[in-house]
């Protein structure tokens, strides 16, 4: 199905990137928004690879999800918010149900396509991304934000910031400062850090980066003068190694540095060499590494020469990859129980999202055993999940250093309450009651 050279050239042209000329009517059609170019490329390349393989991967050990097979294709987005509509648009209608579900991997495409997919009937998965107030299902019932969101983040981040000075007592009067990509993404923190600034007492500042990030001297400038006690990075592609160089050329330590898990991964902290060494980050659970399910990757994938880009196996974000399928066809997986062994429609697959329930034996079983922790959705809740850890770059690989932290819900949830409900009432939406819902 992959034809990896003729992929990547398509990419590089903004179209289609793996094509079939015509679907059966037992295929189940899954469209891939995706960036292999640009100055987000580094990092988008290894989720298309894990995203892609592990579907290349239920086709050749399985057969497709209960005899149903997986016919994908990508389209380049260059990670613009305009890009992606258009992809959107394009491959909505395609298979014999229509797209099964989206995964646009960018906040900005997220925002906009929120606004479509309800109409459309196709649901979003967003694992680690996107809107922090979708989580609330009965606002937001086409919005997956799988796993954890970015205030998630934002307060698991200040948890560890805490657990290093000695106690949230030990906040007070403390600098935090962020330093963000100027975008949707980038924002998402901000209401986060903001509550527990005030609750905790420490002092927090924002200090936004225009796209795509190379230029951070005046900001790295403003660091050494304020002299915060951490700095949090919110980056993505290109953004995160050059603020590392940036931060290292103002000596700032790197060990006081803590990135989002979108700013944690090998292509963050390899261009910047030494410089990056102690630097941290949160992990989407996830570390890199292989695990069981890439025992049966090398097998059934690799070794055939049917990987996107078996250069980045096992790498952090070809994991988040492998994650996000395997979210996506077990979704479609508890659908079918539902409807039947056949392709399933947007509609269907959204049934099958928040019914998703993946216990810690079902994930051993597909192989994910210490990537994963058990999750599940339902109506209200739309994250099924609210931990994380943090690893640390000791100059070769990444090393986790912490045990799990879970997000103060306490503070959370009612900011999520408060926010998709003014969502809502903006847009003119009843929210569903989700005790009538089965």
């Amino acid at each position: 199905m992959l034809r990896t050279t003729l992929g990547l050239a398509a990419a590089a042209l903004g179209i289609s990137a793996i094509a079939e000329p015509a679907m059966a009517q037992n295929e189940q059609f899954l469209p891939a928004l995706v960036y292999r170019t640009g100055p987000y490329a580094p990092n988008g390349i290894p989720f298309a690879n894990g995203v892609a393989d592990y579907w290349t991967l239920i086709n050749e050990r399985d057969g497709g999800i209960n005899g149903v097979k997986i016919v994908f294709e990508e389209c380049e987005t260059g990670y613009a918010t305009d890009k992606g509509v258009e992809c959107y648009e394009r491959l909505k209608g395609k298979g014999p149900t229509g797209a099964g579900y989206f995964s646009p991997l960018s906040t900005g495409i997220t925002f906009a396509l929120t606004e479509k997919v309800p109409g459309d009937k196709i649901p979003l998965l967003t694992m680690g991304y996107g809107r922090s107030e979708s989580k609330d299902g009965s606002v937001f019932p086409w919005n997956f934000i799988a796993v954890g969101s970015y205030w998630t983040a934002a307060d698991v981040a200040i948890q560890h910031v805490a657990k290093e000075l000695g106690g949230f007592d030990k906040l007070k009067g403390k600098k935090v400062s962020l330093v963000y990509h100027d975008s949707p993404y980038g924002k998402e923190p901000i209401p986060a850090l903001e509550a527990r600034a005030k609750k905790d007492g420490f002092d927090f500042k924002a200090i936004p980066v225009t796209h795509p990030g190379v230029e951070q001297k005046s900001q790295w400038l403003a660091i050494r003068q304020d002299r915060p006690d951490y700095v949090l990075l919110w980056g993505w592609g290109v953004m995160n190694s050059t603020a590392i160089k940036e931060a290292a050329a103002v000596a700032y330590p790197r060990e006081k540095m803590i990135g989002v898990w979108w700013s944690g991964a090998e292509p963050d902290v390899t261009p910047a060499g030494d410089q990056s060494t102690g630097y941290k980050a949160l992990l989407l659970q996830h570390p890199g590494g292989k695990f069981k399910v890439h025992e049966d990757m090398d097998k059934f994938v690799i070794s055939k020469d049917k990987s996107a880009g078996k250069d980045t196996f096992g790498q952090v974000l070809y994991n988040r990859g492998l994650i996000n399928s395997m979210l996506g066809v077990e979704g479609i997986r508890t659908a079918q129980k539902k409807f039947g062994n056949k392709p399933m429609t947007g509609e269907q697959v959204r049934w099958g999202f928040e019914n998703l329930e993946l216990s810690a034996d079902r994930i051993k079983e597909l192989g994910f055993e210490g990537m994963l922790k058990p999750i599940k959705f339902t109506c209200q809740d739309h994250q099924g999940a609210d931990e994380a850890r943090v690893h640390q770059w000791d100059g070769k690989a990444w090393k986790i250093i912490s045990d799990y932290y879970k997000a103060d819900l306490s503070l959370l949830d009612p900011m999520v309450k408060e926010t998709a409900a003014k969502y809502a009432a903006e847009k003119k939406i009843t929210p569903r009651d989700c005790s009538k819902e089965s």
